[in-house]
C-alpha cells in the first residue's frame, strides 16, 4: 500500500521524546525521516537504560520512538557540519528541532537561516515554554511541565488521604501529546503549502500543550473559578466512574448515564438505589457521591472481579480490569489487532515494537525498519542527497565531523 506521506522528506534535529515521537509518527505514515545525531553520543535516550535490547546497548527508551528513521551522525557544532545541515535542509520538506530558544541560531540553523536556502520550508520548533514570554529561555522537561501545567494537581489521592501527594502520569504524557500536536501541525502545514506555496515556522510549547489538554478540568475551573483538586480515581463530573475493590482485586466501573446505573443496580441486587431520588440522575449522584460510593464499595467487594466483568458486560455496563503490561500484550483483543510488531535488527536479530494504532483500509501504518544504529545511514544518505562529494565526505569522516 502506498503510504500517505510517501515523497515527504523530514530532517529531524530533535532528540529525547517529543520530537522523535512526532517524527516516528511521520515515518510510520510514509515520510522519509533523516535523524541527525551527534557522532559520538547520539540521541540521549540511546543510553537511558537499563533495560537494553538483547545483545546491544540500545535502550528500550530509544527504541520506543525511533523506528523507520535513517540515522545520520553529524557534529553540528562544527562549521562543516553546519554546512552539511544547510545543504540537507535545501532538499527536505520539513525540519523538526527541539533545541532551546536561540540554540540553533548560533549555528546558522534557525528558521530564518534555513528559509534562505529553502523558501517553502516547514520548520517545527518544540521547546518547553515557546519562543517568547518570560519563561522562554528555560529548559523544559515533561515532569516539570506536568506539575507547572496543572496535571499533577489533578492526579493522585485526595489531600485528605494520609501520605497522599501529587503524582505524575506513568508515561511522559506531555511529551507524547506535544509530539502528536507537532505531527498534526506539520501535516496541516504541508496541506497549506500545497495551496499557497508558502512554508511556515511552527512554534510548539510543552507548557501550552499541557494546559491545552486539561480539557474538561480546565473548563471546570474556567466556568466556576474553583480549582479542581485531586480525587484519586474518581471522576469530577460522573458518578460512579472510578476504581472499586472486588473480593479478589480491583475493577473499573465507568457508568456513563442513568440507564447504565439502573442496570448496574439490578446486577448488584440493589435496585432501590436506582430509584432513590438522591442517586437516580448523574447530577444527584455527583452531589451525593460521599453517601453513594461507600454503599457501592461494600456491594462490589462481595464478589470477585470476574463476576462483575462477566455480568456487567452482559447488560452493557462499562466495566474493566486493571491490567499490567504482561496482561495487556497477552490480551486477545490486543493480539488480534496486532499491537505488538517485530522488526529486523542487525545486532539483536529482531526487536519488538508497539504498532502505530492508525489503520488505513484495514492495514496498520508502521515503518518497515527498526530504530537505526547510531550513524547507520550517514554515508548512504549524504551520498544520495549530496552526490559526487565522496572525497569531501571522506575528509569529514577523518575529521570526526561525521560518523
Amino acid at each position: 500500500m502506498d503510504k500517505p506521506l510517501a515523497g515527504v522528506r523530514v530532517l529531524d534535529l530533535s532528540r529525547i521524546l517529543a520530537g522523535p515521537w512526532c517524527s516516528q509518527h511521520l515515518a510510520d505514515l510514509g515520510a522519509e525521516v533523516i535523524k541527525v545525531e551527534h557522532p559520538k553520543r547520539g540521541d540521549d535516550t540511546r543510553s537511558w537504560g537499563p533495560p537494553y535490547l538483547k545483545n546491544t546497548r540500545e535502550a528500550a527508551y530509544f527504541l520506543s520512538a525511533n523506528r523507520g528513521k535513517e540515522s545520520v551522525a553529524i557534529d553540528i557544532a562544527h562549521p562543516e557540519g553546519q554546512q552539511l545541515i544547510r545543504e540537507l535542509a535545501s532538499q527536505v520538506d520539513v525540519v523538526l528541532e527541539n533545541f532551546k530558544v536561540g540554540g540553533l541560531a548560533r549555528y546558522g540553523l534557525d528558521y530564518e537561516s534555513l528559509k534562505a536556502v529553502k523558501p517553502d520550508l516547514i520548520y517545527c520548533s518544540i521547546t518547553g515554554f515557546g519562543q517568547d514570554g518570560p519563561y522562554a529561555e528555560r529548559a523544559g522537561y515533561d515532569f516539570l511541565l506536568q506539575g507547572m501545567g496543572g496535571l499533577m494537581s489533578l492526579t493522585g489521592q485526595p489531600e485528605s488521604v494520609p501520605g497522599s501527594e501529587p503524582v505524575k502520569v506513568g508515561v511522559a504524557i506531555t511529551d507524547l501529546f506535544t509530539g502528536m500536536y507537532a505531527a498534526t501541525a506539520i501535516l496541516s502545514a504541508l496541506l497549506q503549502r500545497d495551496r499557497t506555496g508558502d512554508g511556515v515556522w511552527i512554534d510548539l510549547s510543552l507548557l501550552d500543550v499541557q494546559v491545552g489538554v486539561l480539557a474538561n478540568q480546565a473548563m471546570n475551573y474556567l466556568t466556576t473559578g474553583n480549582s479542581p483538586e485531586r480525587m484519586g480515581n474518581a471522576h469530577p463530573n460522573i458518578v460512579p466512574y472510578q476504581v472499586f475493590p472486588s473480593a479478589d482485586g480491583h475493577i473499573i466501573l465507568a457508568v456513563g448515564n442513568d440507564t447504565q446505573f439502573q442496570r448496574f443496580c439490578e446486577v448488584a441486587g440493589i435496585p432501590e438505589l436506582a430509584g432513590d431520588s438522591d442517586y437516580a440522575t448523574n447530577n444527584s449522584r455527583v452531589e451525593n457521591r460521599e453517601q453513594l460510593i461507600p454503599q457501592l464499595s461494600a456491594c462490589i467487594a462481595k464478589h470477585p472481579s470476574a463476576f462483575w466483568l462477566d455480568e456487567l458486560e452482559k447488560v452493557g455496563v462499562p466495566c474493566g480490569p486493571i491490567n499490567n503490561l504482561a496482561q495487556v500484550f497477552a490480551d486477545p483483543q490486543i493480539c488480534h489487532r496486532g499491537m505488538r510488531i517485530e522488526r529486523q535488527h542487525p545486532e539483536a536479530g529482531s526487536v519488538p515494537l508497539v504498532s502505530n494504532p492508525i489503520r488505513f483500509n484495514g492495514h496498520a501504518l508502521n515503518a518497515e525498519t527498526a530504530p537505526p544504529a547510531l550513524g547507520e545511514h550517514t554515508l548512504e544518505v549524504l551520498q544520495r542527497l549530496l552526490p559526487n562529494q565522496n572525497s569531501r565526505l571522506d575528509q569529514l569522516k577523518i575529521e570526526g565531523v561525521i560518523r
